[in-house]
């Protein structure tokens, strides 16, 4: 465990880099990001609960078991890693991740990175020490990435499009209703109906009209 009372998100992050273990408890119980959580360092917070380890990812760049190909091709990696690790998570600006990388904004390579997030994401919900806040966030990337791939597909403008979708205002309050039922859809689409974070998501955006 260590000290993220301090503030200092670099360092944080500098320690998580170096191996730091973010389950372990002290002497109260408490994790590292919980620390953080209560003496009020919540930037500290948002950088523990986003990290996800590069050498996690390098996993699926080799082959495995029985497979001639890696499920993640090596380039790959470093872009979708960037991606995974953002503590950013409006739709933008994942779709402006994605479209600034021309290895990353084509379907066949966004159609591997997908498929790699969703392994991750059921990794999280059945592994020992279950992280569905992790789980959600790979879950809410392949969604958008899936919805990537529609726009590649089928529009002209292709990411443009999306963003453009993503961005636009109804007529009458400039509400972004595409922005919003992309996210929705994606909370209803979690495969993992019996997570805690699932349900109290349901819970608070049902009675909201859109």
């Amino acid at each position: 465990i260590f000290p993220p009372n301090s503030g200092n998100k670099e360092i944080t992050w500098m320690m998580l880099e170096a191996g730091a273990e973010t389950d372990v408890v002290n002497s109260v119980g408490r994790t590292a990001a919980q620390m953080a959580a209560f003496v009020g360092q919540h930037d500290c917070v948002t950088v523990i609960n986003n990290f996800f380890p590069r050498e996690r990812l390098d996993y699926y760049t080799k082959p495995q078991g029985l497979d001639k190909e890696p499920k993640l091709p090596v380039k790959l990696a470093g872009p979708l890693h960037k991606i995974i690790t953002t503590t950013n998570m409006h739709p933008v600006k994942i779709v402006l991740l994605v479209k600034e990388n021309p290895l990353l904004a084509e379907v066949e390579a966004l159609q591997k990175c997908y498929r790699v997030l969703d392994l991750i994401c059921e990794k999280c919900m059945k592994q020992k020490d279950m992280n569905e806040v992790l789980a959600m966030k790979m879950h809410y990337i392949s969604c958008i990435f899936q919805k990537c791939i529609t726009f590649l597909k089928e529009r002209e403008d292709k990411l443009d499009g999306f963003i453009k979708s993503l961005l636009k205002g109804r007529d009458k309050d400039g509400f972004p209703v595409y922005q919003e039922k992309l996210i929705r859809e994606s909370i209803r689409k979690f495969p993992y109906c019996e997570a805690t974070l699932l349900q109290q998501l349901v819970r608070s955006i049902a009675p909201v009209e859109i």
